[in-house]
C-alpha cells in the first residue's frame, strides 16, 4: 500500500465557511497544503472533500496520517 508524503509535522490552520466544500490532499505532495491542487493524478489518491458545518477556524492535518482526516487528530505528535 502507498504511503503519502509527510507535508508538515504539524497541522495547518485554516479558516472556512460553512456548507462550502472544500479539497485537503491526501497525497502530501500538493503545494497548495493543505489544499488539493492536482499533485495526485496518477497515483493511487484522491483528495479529501471536507464541508464544515459551521464557519471558523479549523486545523487540517498535514502529516496525513490522522484517522480522522481531514481533521488532525494529533498523530503528527507519534512520527518520528
Amino acid at each position: 500500500m502507498a504511503e503519502a508524503v509527510t507535508a508538515a509535522h504539524a497541522p495547518i490552520g485554516v479558516d472556512v465557511e460553512a456548507g462550502k466544500t472544500y479539497f485537503w490532499c491526501a497525497c502530501g505532495k500538493s503545494a497548495s497544503q493543505p489544499f488539493c491542487d492536482g499533485s495526485h493524478k496518477g497515483g493511487p489518491f484522491s483528495p479529501v472533500a471536507y464541508t464544515p458545518t459551521r464557519t471558523g477556524q479549523v486545523w487540517l492535518c498535514a502529516c496525513k496520517r490522522s484517522h480522522k482526516a481531514p481533521l488532525c487528530d494529533g498523530t503528527h505528535k507519534t512520527l518520528a
